[in-house]
Protein backbone atom coordinates (compact mmCIF):
# COMPACT_ATOMS: atom_id res chain seq x y z
CA UNK A 1 0.00 0.00 0.00
CA UNK A 2 0.96 3.61 -0.59
CA UNK A 3 1.99 5.50 2.56
CA UNK A 4 -0.75 8.05 3.22
CA UNK A 5 -1.21 10.86 5.73
CA UNK A 6 -3.69 13.65 6.53
CA UNK A 7 -3.06 17.25 7.55
CA UNK A 8 -4.47 17.76 11.05
CA UNK A 9 -6.43 20.88 10.11
CA UNK A 10 -8.81 18.88 7.90
CA UNK A 11 -9.78 16.38 10.60
CA UNK A 12 -11.91 18.88 12.50
CA UNK A 13 -13.82 22.03 11.73
CA UNK A 14 -12.97 24.00 8.61
CA UNK A 15 -14.52 27.20 7.30
CA UNK A 16 -14.72 29.50 4.31
CA UNK A 17 -16.17 33.01 3.95
CA UNK A 18 -19.73 31.75 4.37
CA UNK A 19 -19.88 28.50 6.33
CA UNK A 20 -18.33 26.36 9.02
CA UNK A 21 -18.03 22.64 8.23
CA UNK A 22 -17.90 19.75 10.71
CA UNK A 23 -17.41 20.02 14.46
CA UNK A 24 -14.32 21.36 16.27
CA UNK A 25 -12.00 18.69 17.66
CA UNK A 26 -9.04 18.59 20.01
CA UNK A 27 -5.75 17.22 18.73
CA UNK A 28 -6.40 13.94 20.52
CA UNK A 29 -9.86 13.67 18.98
CA UNK A 30 -8.31 14.23 15.54
CA UNK A 31 -5.67 11.56 16.13
CA UNK A 32 -8.33 9.17 17.44
CA UNK A 33 -10.43 9.70 14.31
CA UNK A 34 -7.43 9.30 11.99
CA UNK A 35 -6.51 6.02 13.64
CA UNK A 36 -9.88 4.61 12.46
CA UNK A 37 -9.62 5.78 8.83
CA UNK A 38 -8.63 2.93 6.54
CA UNK A 39 -5.44 3.38 4.54
CA UNK A 40 -3.72 5.91 6.79
CA UNK A 41 -0.98 5.74 9.39
CA UNK A 42 0.56 9.19 8.96
CA UNK A 43 -0.24 12.73 10.01
CA UNK A 44 1.05 16.17 9.02
CA UNK A 45 0.88 18.34 12.13
CA UNK A 46 0.22 22.08 11.85
CA UNK A 47 2.57 24.03 14.14
CA UNK A 48 2.07 26.00 16.35
CA UNK A 49 -1.74 26.28 16.13
CA UNK A 50 -2.66 22.58 16.13
CA UNK A 51 0.22 21.41 18.33
CA UNK A 52 3.15 22.99 20.15
CA UNK A 53 3.74 20.77 23.20
CA UNK A 54 6.23 18.20 21.95
CA UNK A 55 5.93 15.77 24.87
CA UNK A 56 2.14 15.72 24.75
CA UNK A 57 2.13 15.35 20.96
CA UNK A 58 4.60 12.48 21.05
CA UNK A 59 2.51 10.71 23.67
CA UNK A 60 -0.58 11.01 21.45
CA UNK A 61 1.32 9.74 18.42
CA UNK A 62 2.38 6.69 20.38
CA UNK A 63 -1.10 6.17 21.83
CA UNK A 64 -2.74 6.11 18.39
CA UNK A 65 0.21 4.49 16.59
CA UNK A 66 0.62 7.31 14.09
CA UNK A 67 3.72 8.36 12.16
CA UNK A 68 4.62 11.97 11.38
CA UNK A 69 4.68 12.69 7.66
CA UNK A 70 5.80 16.28 8.31
CA UNK A 71 5.40 19.30 10.55
CA UNK A 72 3.59 22.08 8.68
CA UNK A 73 4.63 25.47 10.04
CA UNK A 74 2.10 28.27 9.67
CA UNK A 75 3.65 31.70 8.97
CA UNK A 76 0.52 33.56 7.89
CA UNK A 77 -1.96 33.67 10.79
CA UNK A 78 -0.25 36.10 13.14
CA UNK A 79 -1.55 39.71 12.85
CA UNK A 80 1.98 40.92 12.14
CA UNK A 81 2.13 38.64 9.08
CA UNK A 82 -0.84 40.33 7.38
CA UNK A 83 1.40 42.00 4.77
CA UNK A 84 3.94 39.20 4.70
CA UNK A 85 6.06 37.51 7.33
CA UNK A 86 9.25 36.42 5.61
CA UNK A 87 9.14 39.42 3.26
CA UNK A 88 7.85 42.08 5.63
CA UNK A 89 9.50 45.46 5.27
CA UNK A 90 9.93 45.37 9.08
CA UNK A 91 12.91 43.36 10.23
CA UNK A 92 11.27 42.47 13.56
CA UNK A 93 8.40 40.81 11.70
CA UNK A 94 10.77 38.91 9.40
CA UNK A 95 12.70 37.77 12.45
CA UNK A 96 9.50 36.49 14.07
CA UNK A 97 8.59 34.49 10.96
CA UNK A 98 12.09 32.99 10.89
CA UNK A 99 11.77 32.15 14.59
CA UNK A 100 8.50 30.30 13.91
CA UNK A 101 10.19 28.10 11.31
CA UNK A 102 13.30 27.49 13.41
CA UNK A 103 11.14 26.55 16.40
CA UNK A 104 9.05 24.24 14.20
CA UNK A 105 12.24 22.34 13.37
CA UNK A 106 13.01 22.04 17.07
CA UNK A 107 9.47 20.73 17.59
CA UNK A 108 9.87 18.30 14.68
CA UNK A 109 13.08 16.92 16.17
CA UNK A 110 11.40 16.48 19.56
CA UNK A 111 8.47 14.45 18.17
CA UNK A 112 10.56 12.37 15.77
CA UNK A 113 9.51 14.02 12.49
CA UNK A 114 11.89 13.89 9.55
CA UNK A 115 10.88 17.11 7.82
CA UNK A 116 9.21 20.54 8.11
CA UNK A 117 7.16 22.04 5.30
CA UNK A 118 6.28 25.72 4.93
CA UNK A 119 3.96 27.43 2.45
CA UNK A 120 4.64 31.20 2.58
CA UNK A 121 1.09 32.20 1.65
CA UNK A 122 1.24 35.67 3.17
CA UNK A 123 4.28 36.64 1.12
CA UNK A 124 3.25 38.18 -2.18
CA UNK A 125 1.52 41.17 -3.73
CA UNK A 126 -1.62 42.33 -5.53
CA UNK A 127 -0.74 45.33 -7.70
CA UNK A 128 1.86 46.80 -10.03
CA UNK A 129 4.49 48.91 -8.25
CA UNK A 130 3.50 47.44 -4.89
CA UNK A 131 6.92 46.13 -3.90
CA UNK A 132 10.61 45.91 -4.76
CA UNK A 133 10.82 42.43 -6.29
CA UNK A 134 14.58 42.08 -5.93
CA UNK A 135 14.47 43.06 -2.28
CA UNK A 136 11.59 40.64 -1.59
CA UNK A 137 13.50 37.82 -3.29
CA UNK A 138 16.53 38.61 -1.18
CA UNK A 139 14.42 38.46 1.99
CA UNK A 140 13.11 35.03 0.97
CA UNK A 141 16.58 33.70 0.20
CA UNK A 142 17.95 35.00 3.50
CA UNK A 143 15.01 33.81 5.62
CA UNK A 144 14.66 30.33 4.16
CA UNK A 145 18.43 30.01 4.06
CA UNK A 146 18.71 30.72 7.78
CA UNK A 147 15.88 28.30 8.54
CA UNK A 148 17.28 25.61 6.28
CA UNK A 149 20.67 25.82 7.98
CA UNK A 150 19.11 25.40 11.43
CA UNK A 151 18.99 21.71 12.35
CA UNK A 152 19.97 20.58 8.84
CA UNK A 153 19.15 16.98 9.80
CA UNK A 154 15.48 18.09 9.64
CA UNK A 155 15.07 19.16 5.98
CA UNK A 156 12.94 22.22 5.26
CA UNK A 157 10.54 21.87 2.33
CA UNK A 158 9.05 24.93 0.61
CA UNK A 159 5.49 24.55 -0.69
CA UNK A 160 4.45 26.77 -3.58
CA UNK A 161 1.01 28.14 -4.38
CA UNK A 162 -0.16 30.65 -7.01
CA UNK A 163 -2.28 32.78 -4.65
CA UNK A 164 -4.06 33.01 -1.28
CA UNK A 165 -3.78 34.76 1.05
CA UNK A 166 -2.10 37.16 -1.39
CA UNK A 167 -3.37 37.94 -4.87
CA UNK A 168 -0.09 36.53 -6.19
CA UNK A 169 2.34 34.60 -4.01
CA UNK A 170 6.05 35.14 -4.63
CA UNK A 171 6.69 31.39 -4.60
CA UNK A 172 4.05 30.27 -7.10
CA UNK A 173 5.54 27.46 -9.21
CA UNK A 174 7.84 24.47 -9.08
CA UNK A 175 10.41 26.26 -11.23
CA UNK A 176 10.47 29.36 -9.03
CA UNK A 177 10.76 27.21 -5.91
CA UNK A 178 13.77 25.46 -7.44
CA UNK A 179 15.27 28.86 -8.29
CA UNK A 180 14.85 29.86 -4.64
CA UNK A 181 16.53 26.68 -3.40
CA UNK A 182 19.33 27.14 -5.96
CA UNK A 183 20.01 30.66 -4.67
CA UNK A 184 20.00 29.38 -1.07
CA UNK A 185 22.38 26.57 -1.98
CA UNK A 186 21.44 24.02 0.70
CA UNK A 187 20.81 20.58 -0.75
CA UNK A 188 19.18 19.50 2.52
CA UNK A 189 16.07 21.47 1.48
CA UNK A 190 13.18 20.32 -0.69
CA UNK A 191 9.97 21.15 -2.54
CA UNK A 192 6.43 20.35 -1.37
CA UNK A 193 4.35 19.77 -4.48
CA UNK A 194 0.61 20.10 -3.94
CA UNK A 195 -1.27 18.46 -6.83
CA UNK A 196 -4.03 21.08 -6.74
CA UNK A 197 -1.67 24.05 -6.48
CA UNK A 198 0.11 22.81 -9.60
CA UNK A 199 -3.20 22.44 -11.45
CA UNK A 200 -4.58 25.89 -10.84
CA UNK A 201 -1.14 27.39 -11.38
CA UNK A 202 -1.25 26.09 -14.95
CA UNK A 203 1.27 23.29 -14.42
CA UNK A 204 1.06 19.63 -15.39
CA UNK A 205 1.59 18.06 -11.94
CA UNK A 206 3.51 15.08 -13.35
CA UNK A 207 5.89 17.42 -15.18
CA UNK A 208 6.43 19.42 -11.98
CA UNK A 209 7.29 16.21 -10.10
CA UNK A 210 9.71 15.15 -12.83
CA UNK A 211 11.31 18.60 -12.76
CA UNK A 212 11.92 18.47 -9.00
CA UNK A 213 13.21 14.90 -9.28
CA UNK A 214 15.76 16.10 -11.87
CA UNK A 215 17.11 18.65 -9.37
CA UNK A 216 19.35 18.10 -6.32
CA UNK A 217 16.37 18.72 -4.03
CA UNK A 218 13.95 16.33 -2.35
CA UNK A 219 10.24 16.04 -3.09
CA UNK A 220 7.25 15.78 -0.75
CA UNK A 221 3.68 15.52 -2.03
CA UNK A 222 0.19 16.73 -1.10
CA UNK A 223 -2.77 15.17 -2.96
CA UNK A 224 -6.23 16.56 -3.75
CA UNK A 225 -8.07 17.91 -6.82
CA UNK A 226 -9.81 21.06 -8.04
CA UNK A 227 -11.37 22.61 -11.13
CA UNK A 228 -8.13 24.19 -12.35
CA UNK A 229 -9.32 27.66 -11.38
CA UNK A 230 -9.20 27.61 -7.57
CA UNK A 231 -7.75 25.57 -4.72
CA UNK A 232 -10.93 23.72 -3.76
CA UNK A 233 -9.11 20.75 -2.19
CA UNK A 234 -11.54 18.19 -3.60
CA UNK A 235 -10.83 14.52 -3.09
CA UNK A 236 -8.48 12.82 -5.52
CA UNK A 237 -9.40 11.98 -9.10
CA UNK A 238 -12.78 13.70 -9.10
CA UNK A 239 -11.93 16.45 -11.62
CA UNK A 240 -8.54 15.49 -13.10
CA UNK A 241 -8.53 11.70 -13.09
CA UNK A 242 -6.10 11.09 -15.95
CA UNK A 243 -3.74 13.80 -14.71
CA UNK A 244 -3.77 12.08 -11.32
CA UNK A 245 -2.94 8.74 -12.96
CA UNK A 246 -0.06 10.38 -14.81
CA UNK A 247 1.11 12.03 -11.59
CA UNK A 248 1.23 8.70 -9.76
CA UNK A 249 2.88 7.10 -12.78
CA UNK A 250 5.71 9.61 -12.60
CA UNK A 251 6.02 9.30 -8.83
CA UNK A 252 6.62 5.59 -9.41
CA UNK A 253 9.08 6.40 -12.22
CA UNK A 254 11.19 8.66 -10.00
CA UNK A 255 11.11 6.20 -7.10
CA UNK A 256 9.03 8.30 -4.71
CA UNK A 257 8.52 6.44 -1.42
CA UNK A 258 7.50 9.19 1.01
CA UNK A 259 3.97 9.89 2.22
CA UNK A 260 1.20 11.08 -0.06
CA UNK A 261 -0.48 13.52 2.28
CA UNK A 262 -4.16 14.36 1.82
CA UNK A 263 -4.48 18.15 1.68
CA UNK A 264 -8.19 17.65 1.10
CA UNK A 265 -11.07 19.55 2.67
CA UNK A 266 -14.13 17.41 3.50
CA UNK A 267 -16.45 20.47 3.79
CA UNK A 268 -19.91 19.03 2.97
CA UNK A 269 -18.80 15.40 2.99
CA UNK A 270 -18.09 12.92 5.73
CA UNK A 271 -14.50 13.26 6.99
CA UNK A 272 -13.79 9.54 7.17
CA UNK A 273 -15.45 8.89 3.81
CA UNK A 274 -13.50 11.67 2.10
CA UNK A 275 -10.10 10.44 3.19
CA UNK A 276 -10.93 6.80 2.57
CA UNK A 277 -11.92 7.80 -0.98
CA UNK A 278 -8.46 9.35 -1.42
CA UNK A 279 -6.74 6.22 -0.15
CA UNK A 280 -8.95 3.88 -2.16
CA UNK A 281 -8.49 5.57 -5.55
CA UNK A 282 -4.78 6.21 -4.97
CA UNK A 283 -4.01 2.62 -4.04
CA UNK A 284 -6.10 1.20 -6.87
CA UNK A 285 -4.32 3.38 -9.42
CA UNK A 286 -0.95 2.50 -7.88
CA UNK A 287 -1.77 -1.21 -8.16
CA UNK A 288 -3.00 -0.76 -11.73
CA UNK A 289 0.28 0.92 -12.68
CA UNK A 290 2.13 -2.07 -11.21
CA UNK A 291 0.24 -4.37 -13.59
CA UNK A 292 0.58 -2.54 -16.90
CA UNK A 293 3.41 -3.28 -19.33
CA UNK A 294 5.56 -0.27 -18.50
CA UNK A 295 8.19 -1.06 -21.14
CA UNK A 296 5.55 -0.98 -23.84
CA UNK A 297 3.94 2.14 -22.36
CA UNK A 298 7.30 3.95 -22.10
CA UNK A 299 8.09 3.09 -25.74
CA UNK A 300 4.75 4.52 -26.82
CA UNK A 301 5.30 7.74 -24.84
CA UNK A 302 8.82 8.10 -26.27
CA UNK A 303 7.57 7.36 -29.79
CA UNK A 304 5.56 10.55 -29.98
CA UNK A 305 2.46 9.09 -31.66
CA UNK A 306 -0.22 10.01 -29.13
CA UNK A 307 -2.96 8.13 -30.96
CA UNK A 308 -1.10 4.89 -30.22
CA UNK A 309 -0.49 6.01 -26.64
CA UNK A 310 -4.17 6.85 -26.26
CA UNK A 311 -5.20 3.40 -27.47
CA UNK A 312 -3.00 1.91 -24.73
CA UNK A 313 -4.60 4.24 -22.16
CA UNK A 314 -8.10 3.26 -23.34
CA UNK A 315 -7.33 -0.44 -23.08
CA UNK A 316 -4.99 -0.73 -20.07
CA UNK A 317 -5.93 2.23 -17.82
CA UNK A 318 -9.54 3.08 -18.62
CA UNK A 319 -10.39 -0.60 -19.36
CA UNK A 320 -12.42 0.42 -22.43
CA UNK A 321 -12.24 -2.85 -24.33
Amino acid sequence: MVKMAVITGFLGQTKDRFHHYNEPKTLEQKFALLSTIRGYDGVEIVYPYEASDAAATRALLNKYRLKVAAVNVNVKAEPEFLNGGLTSTKKAVRDKAVRFIRESKDFAAAIGADKVTCCPLGDGFEFAFQCDYRKMWGYLVDAFGECGAHRPEIPLFVEYKPSETRGKCFIDSAAKTLCLLHDIGLETMGVTLDFGHALYGGEQPAEAAALVASSPYRLYVHVNDNDGRWDWDYFCGTRHFLEYVEFLYWLKKIGYTDFLTSDTSPTRWDIRGTFEANSRITNRIWSLLDRIDDRAFSRLIAGGDYLKTWRFIEREILALR
